[in-house]
């Protein structure tokens, strides 16, 4: 029997609201699926959701749903584009924001529903350090955390960091600096973060680059279109396809680690004897 294809999922997440996480998030998809990659992105902030409303569209059914079990994870996924497939949140509903680790549980579980037609998941986490938060990043193999040139968004960052570390012995963490005015800026903003780093925690830390602030993404937000769809030439459309192309090269992680992750079963699977 072969064995089933892996899957990446990444968790991009930062700490800190207003870091333009959702906009790398649909960005980064769009331009995954564009290489050719069947591509998912989970709108994780589970009580309000905004993928949706920055792709201009309108779901009859969410994830709530899929948890009080009306209707399958297929069910409410909807299509944003060639190869690129949304799953929608709720929006305004309290409960979803305090989900039990059994509900969390299911919810990770249901995604190996769809998991013969993907290869590419990506979670937009909420902002916060809530254990929704922590449970959606560990769940994933790659964690992205996106930064912006306000202290409160380095100490947001650390923050996260600093609970996946210590609390749950994560150690492996990709920067992408956010908005940024030159290139300098950016590496600039990732030194600061490694400099606390290095000093009180056991994480390395990679720098996979910027995305320059452009008003380009404010008018594709008001055209509810990604900026790589409205704005094919703008210079965030291109760090954003730089982005991508680094994405694409990380590697697929091929064995389980020992807690609640996305498609393990499929990393079971593919680990056990087949001759």
């Amino acid at each position: 029997m072969s064995q089933p294809r892996p899957i990446k999922v990444i968790a991009v997440t930062g700490g800190k609201g207003g870091v333009g996480k959702t906009n790398v998030s649909v960005n980064l998809a769009t331009a995954l699926a564009e290489m050719g990659h069947e591509t998912v992105l989970l709108d994780a902030d589970l009580g309000l959701a905004n993928v949706d409303v920055l792709l201009g569209l309108r779901p009859k059914k969410n994830i709530s749903d899929v948890l009080d079990g009306t209707c399958s994870l297929e069910e409410v996924m909807l299509k944003a584009g060639e190869r690129f497939r949304i799953v929608p949140a709720s929006s305004g509903t309290q409960e979803m924001t305090s989900l039990s680790a059994h509900e969390h549980a299911e919810l990770i579980h249901a995604f190996n529903s769809i998991a013969d037609n993907l290869d590419v998941l990506i979670v937009d986490t909420a902002a916060g350090i809530s254990d929704s938060v922590v449970n959606f990043v560990r769940a994933a193999q790659e964690v992205l955390v996106v930064v912006c040139d306000e202290p409160t968004s380095i100490t947001d960052a650390y923050a996260l960091i600093k609970l996946l570390n210590r609390d749950y012995q994560m150690t492996r963490f990709r920067v992408l600096a956010n908005m940024v005015l030159t290139e300098q800026e950016g590496r600039n903003m990732f030194n600061k973060l490694l400099t606390v780093t290095d000093r009180f925690l056991d994480v390395t830390l990679q720098y996979v680059g910027s995305i320059p602030y452009d008003e380009s993404v404010r008018k594709a937000v008001q055209k509810q279109v990604p900026v790589l769809k409205a704005f094919p030439k703008s210079k965030v459309a291109l760090a954003l396809r730089q982005l991508a192309n680094k994405v694409d090269s990380w590697p697929v992680q091929t064995l389980p680690r020992g807690h609640l992750e996305f498609f393990v079963e499929r990393l079971i699977r593919g680990t056990s004897p087949s001759d």
